[in-house]
């Protein structure tokens, strides 16, 4: 466990719903949407980087979804929801104007705000795990802007429709971070690297020693990536990763989502890689 997670405040908003508007709805990709929803009344909770709230399609259900937006960022929470199920499937469609529950937030976070000045942060993710990444960069981007420290985003997707915010790669390479960007398979007219995200790394020239990473996508791809890490040169303790499990009440209740020693949705979902998710990484998915 990293940062101690916060709770919401009050009973009712850990556990009942509170209805939010979908003020605006982007579709990422085929099968990703972005929804930047507010509260129908009041202002929405501030959050940590990382954290997530648990959405509700009402009469379909609920699911886990990090925030995709930056705390205290003018405007609506956003939350990037890829289509998975029947849940996520209601909530991709959902229109503007319609309505969501939300509780939350919940968990642990990157911890983004205590990074030492001078220290390089590397972000890796795969495909929809640059969504619970996506705020920090954001604020990564501001603290090398302010010349605290440089951010390196490496990101991975299935094919090269699959890459997600794409304008804000951009907009964070034209702000000078170093950018890079793979896909597993190719297609007409792409002329980037072809391979796992972790073929970027030799490409990425930040300082290993003393280095912060964050990671976040399938399992499968923080365990080599963490390791691929490791083998650079950054202290194991110092990769943190985002677990993902059946998180289903989001305050460590009902069970669904235990893990080895944790509860992902109250200990988690960001943890040290290095003596904890490494062998985590080896239990069986519930």
């Amino acid at each position: 466990m990293l940062a101690e997670a916060v709770a919401p405040a009050g009973a009712a908003g850990a556990l009942v719903p509170t209805p939010y508007v979908v003020v605006e709805r982007r579709e990422e990709a085929a099968d990703v949407v972005t929804l930047a929803i507010e509260p129908t009344e009041g202002s929405a909770p501030t959050f940590r980087h990382g954290q997530f709230n648990m959405v509700t399609s009402f009469g379909r259900g609920e699911v886990a979804v990090s925030m995709s937006s930056a705390p205290g960022a003018p405007g609506p929470v956003e939350h990037s929801i890829r289509r998975v199920g029947a849940v996520t499937a209601a909530l991709c469609a959902a229109p503007v104007g319609s309505f969501v529950g939300i509780r939350g937030p919940f968990g642990t976070s990157w911890g983004v705000d205590e990074v030492e000045d001078g220290v390089d942060v590397v972000v890796m993710a795969g495909g929809i795990g640059l969504a619970p990444l996506r705020g920090a960069v954001r604020d990564l981007v501001a603290r090398q802007q302010a010349g605290r420290g440089r951010v390196f985003v490496l990101a991975g997707a299935r094919s090269p429709d699959q890459i997600l915010f794409d304008e804000d790669l951009r907009a964070w390479e034209r702000a000078g971070v170093h950018v890079g960007v793979s896909v597993d398979v190719g297609a007409p007219g792409w002329t980037g690297v072809v391979g796992v995200v972790t073929a970027l790394l030799p490409g990425a020239p930040f300082e290993a020693a003393g280095a912060l990473a964050l990671l976040c996508g399938p399992e499968i791809m923080m365990r080599f990536g963490g390791r691929a890490l490791v083998d650079r040169g950054v202290d194991a303790g110092r990769v943190r990763v985002s677990l993902e499990r059946n998180m289903q009440c989001g305050v460590g209740l009902c069970g669904h989502c235990q893990l080895g020693p944790l509860l992902v949705c109250r200990d988690g979902p960001v943890v040290r890689y290095g003596g904890l998710a490494d062998e985590l990484f080896m239990e069986r998915y519930r």
